[in-house]
C-alpha cells in the first residue's frame, strides 16, 4: 500500500466574516492543483481511496485529484442565481491515467468553452459519457477527439459539412482535395505542396462523417479541428492542449 498525503490547495485569505471550514480555493489554487494531478498522471500516480477533512477547502481539493466523478445533480433556481440541493456519486469514477486523463481534461475544456451554461444539449452528455468510457477502456485517443470534437461543434450549432462542397450539389470525392472555411464547408482545390497544411482530402473528410477514422487520416483531421476551434473560439487558446498536444 502507498500513502499519500496532500496539503490543499490555495485557498482564500482568511476573513472575519467567513468561518475557516468554509473558505473555498481561489482560482489559481485550482488552476495549480489540476496542473499537479497531471504531472502526478505523467508519474503513473493514481488514488482508489481519497480520505479528506470536511472543511471546504480540503473536499474541494479531493474533488480535483479524483475527476470524472458521475454525479446526479438536483438544483433550484430563480433568476439567474441557482442554489445546489444535492449532488450525489452515481458510480465510480472512470480509470483514466496518462494521456487518456489528458484528453479528458481537453474534452471537459472544450465541452465548458463551446456549450453555454443556460442551453439544453438533449444527447450530448451521452456523446460525452461514451467518450470518456472509450478513454477508460484504452482505445486509441486521437480518433475519438476527432469524433468528439465533431459532435462537440454540431451540438454548439457548428456542424461541419461534410456530404456536399460548398455551393453546389457535388457530393464530396474521396479522391479529391479540400479547403475547408470555417463559415461556409469544403472547397474544392488542386493540391498545391506549398499549401499542403491548409488542405484536407475528401477521404478523410468521409472518414470523419463515417466516425471510422484510421491512422492515415489523423494528421489531416487535426489540422482542420484545431482550425475550426480556434475560429470559433475568437482566437482564444485552450489550456488543456499544453498538456500534450
Amino acid at each position: 500500500m502507498q500513502l499519500y498525503v496532500i496539503r490543499h490547495a490555495i485557498a482564500e485569505d482568511r476573513r472575519h466574516d467567513v468561518s475557516d471550514t468554509e473558505r473555498a480555493l481561489t482560482a489559481r489554487g485550482r488552476r495549480r492543483m489540476r496542473y499537479a494531478v497531471a504531472g502526478m498522471a505523467r508519474l503513473g500516480v493514481g488514488f482508489d481511496l481519497i480520505c479528506h477533512s470536511p472543511w471546504l477547502r480540503a473536499v474541494e481539493t479531493a474533488d480535483l485529484l479524483q475527476p470524472f466523478r458521475p454525479l446526479l445533480l438536483s438544483w433550484n433556481q430563480k433568476g439567474e442565481l441557482g442554489t445546489l440541493t444535492g449532488a450525489d456519486q452515481v458510480a465510480s469514477p472512470p480509470a483514466l491515467e496518462g494521456e487518456a486523463l489528458f484528453c479528458g481534461l481537453y474534452a471537459n475544456e472544450l465541452t465548458t468553452r463551446f456549450l453555454q451554461r443556460q442551453d439544453s444539449h438533449p444527447g450530448f452528455f451521452d456523446v460525452y459519457r461514451e467518450l470518456v468510457g472509450q478513454l477508460s477502456a484504452g482505445e486509441l485517443s486521437q480518433p475519438l477527439l476527432r469524433t468528439f470534437e465533431a459532435r462537440l461543434l454540431k451540438s454548439a450549432g457548428f456542424g461541419l459539412q461534410l456530404e456536399h462542397e460548398h455551393g453546389t450539389s457535388e457530393e464530396i470525392i474521396k479522391s479529391a482535395w479540400y479547403i475547408y472555411e470555417p463559415e461556409t464547408g469544403p472547397r474544392r482545390s488542386e493540391y498545391d505542396e506549398s499549401r499542403a497544411k491548409e488542405l484536407v482530402s475528401g477521404e478523410a473528410l468521409l472518414a470523419l462523417k463515417s466516425g471510422i477514422i484510421e491512422d492515415r487520416h489523423l494528421r489531416e483531421l487535426k489540422a482542420l479541428m484545431r482550425k475550426l476551434i480556434r475560429y470559433h473560439l475568437g482566437g482564444k487558446p485552450l489550456n488543456s492542449q499544453a498538456l500534450f498536444f
